[in-house]
């Protein structure tokens, strides 16, 4: 059934969507948004102030209900008894893997999309991660540099707030800081050995983070509750909920419909342009099309990727847009669970008070200024310092009275630091349309090929050794290198699968995040990476956003689209 026109149409509704909201409806376009999931009250959904001692299951959830309706999503440390509901149904929303290449996809379907549960880490990239491939060889070169991105991450940050710390690092550029939380005092100790021992090669810092520290444009300055996941009623950490949503509301141009699951983006092969998009209603399995001027994919990089596979016109018999064949390769993911912890000594009568939403950072420093002899591109450490409450004592011997009595008191200061790896861009990790699954809604779903390669693994080890010697130069006890399992997927940085690049017939998008092949199509979320640097990618998604929306309305009003 066909159903109203719109200037814009605007696929997802968390962090790229709410800016591709923002950005169109600011501009003067009547746009439409499409969301999944359901809609969200943060009155009643939010539950960041109750205490887990108020919930059924203490917190932890329905065990059994996990086990049978959440079975990839429980794997995410988030995915607890308050939020699970911010998570999917992975019996509605399956997707395939071969058995030796497991893939832990974390999705989130609900207005607000994964921006509400993300750990809100915001760093820019430099030309170090823009020149990389071509440096190097591996994927295809960037149509971008960082000058390009420049005043839009300028843009973007001065809206959400990112508080941090400048560095004046050339691998790591500084953003429009907000003041920065504080490192507590083990994380001041280690910092100052590691100062010591490796200069300004490695640097321990507090986290760039897009949580406010002082008020601003309008919404309040965090007061550490600490369980942000469950989402945040002071709005003080950056979400599409949040911010970028009311202010495209504000505008008196924004349609946002919830329940509404999008199959396929129409073509008009008379014109070469995309018409619009179908729709099935979650709720009532209704077909809709909707038709606009200009289309932005914003699902995130795999939903995105999937609907262009499930558009097949008779000219692109292979997904829409994929004259190049590169439509659905090149998956990255970051890598980690590997790196180091141990105890700090000398700090016993002091404490850290509140629950601060954040942690210290390390930017990189391999393949910086020397290479490496064993893998290319490099990682960046996240952690943080604390004192264990009595929750310790689930792993500790001991019963009784005196057991009890001694888990009054904090534990030992402990530190770790993890790594977050670069994953390169493969033409051999790649996603498909699986020819027998679909999802509730009738929806074929995605078979995901994708698995770490020598260099992923190489880089892995390193993060053990280099965290281990930055902690015991620091002069941290008892320390311990660790390398653990962690599949693609469960970083939750899925990148890829639509590239950007300059040539068209090797990749899928161009400089502005605009399909070669139908232009007034644009995909601005991580499917358009060409590459996966080690920052934490969500900044970097919302300035591309933001600067493709500039470009598509520059275009709408040269009638060119």
């Amino acid at each position: 059934m066909r159903q109203a026109s719109y200037d814009a149409i605007v696929v997802g509704s968390g962090i790229t969507g709410g800016w591709a909201a923002k950005e169109l409806t600011e501009a003067g376009l009547n746009t439409l948004v499409l969301e999944a999931g359901r809609s969200i009250d943060p009155a009643t959904d939010y539950a960041e102030h109750e205490p887990s001692w108020s919930f059924r299951f203490r917190g932890i959830g329905d065990r059994k209900s996990l086990a049978e309706r959440q079975t990839v999503q429980r794997t995410c440390y988030a995915c607890d008894e308050a939020a699970a509901k911010f998570f999917v149904d992975d019996i509605d929303n399956p997707y395939s893997t071969p058995d030796d290449k497991p893939f832990l996809w974390i999705r989130g379907r609900q207005v607000g999309g994964r921006s509400i549960m993300w750990a809100r880490q915001s760093y820019r990239w430099s030309d170090l991660d823009f020149g990389a491939n071509a440096r190097d060889g591996h994927g295809v070169d960037w149509p971008i540099r960082y000058a390009d991105l420049e005043p839009w991450y300028d843009d973007v940050e001065r809206f959400a707030g990112i508080s941090g710390e400048a560095l004046g690092m050339d691998q790591l550029p500084d953003s429009q800081f907000l003041p920065p939380m504080p490192l507590n005092c083990g994380e001041e100790f280690v910092k100052d050995g590691v100062m010591r021992r490796f200069g300004r090669q490695r640097v321990v810092t507090i986290g760039r983070t897009a949580i406010l520290t002082v008020a601003h444009n309008g919404r309040a300055a965090c007061h550490y509750c600490g369980p942000c996941h469950r989402g945040c009623i002071t709005r003080s950490y950056f979400s599409s909920l949040n911010a970028t949503l009311p202010a495209a509301e504000a505008t008196g141009r924004m349609t946002l419909r919830p329940n509404s699951v999008v199959a396929e983006v129409l073509y008009d092969s008379t014109n070469d342009r995309a018409r619009g998009v179908r729709v099935i209603d979650a709720v009532t399995n209704e077909d809709m099309e909707f038709e606009a001027r200009v289309v932005f994919l914003c699902a995130s990089a795999l939903e995105s990727t999937r609907v262009l596979l499930n558009s097949r016109p008779d000219r692109f018999p292979t997904g829409l847009g994929n004259s190049s064949g590169e439509l659905g390769h090149n998956l990255m993911d970051h890598t980690m669970r590997s790196g180091a912890g141990g105890r700090i000594p000398g700090l016993e009568d002091r404490d850290a008070y509140g629950s601060r939403p954040n942690g210290l950072y390390i930017p990189r420093f391999r393949n910086v200024w020397d290479e490496h002899p064993d893998f290319v591109r490099g990682y960046g450490f996240q952690g943080g310092a604390g004192r264990p409450s009595w929750n310790r004592g689930a792993n500790m011997p001991g019963f009784g009275a005196d057991f009890k009595t001694a888990l009054r008191e904090p534990g030992p200061w402990q530190i770790n630091f993890g790594g977050f790896g670069e994953c390169l861009p493969r033409h051999s990790n790649y996603v498909e349309i699986d020819p027998e699954k679909k999802d509730r809604w009738g929806v074929p779903v995605l078979r995901i090929h994708c698995e770490w390669s020598d260099n992923e693994h190489a880089m892995r080890r390193d993060m053990a050794v280099t965290a281990a010697e930055m902690l015991e130069a620091a002069g941290v006890q008892d320390v311990s290198p660790y390398t653990q399992p962690s599949p693609p997927g469960l970083t939750i940085h899925e990148m890829g699968t639509a590239r950007m690049g300059r040539d068209p017939n090797t990749s899928v998008l161009n400089g502005f995040n605009q399909s070669h092949d139908v232009p007034n199509l644009f995909v601005t979320d991580g499917a358009s990476m060409a590459s996966s640097a080690c920052q934490n990618p969500s900044l970097t998604y919302m300035a591309l956003t933001a600067r493709a929306c500039a470009y598509a309305v520059e275009q709408l009003n040269q009638r060119e689209l």
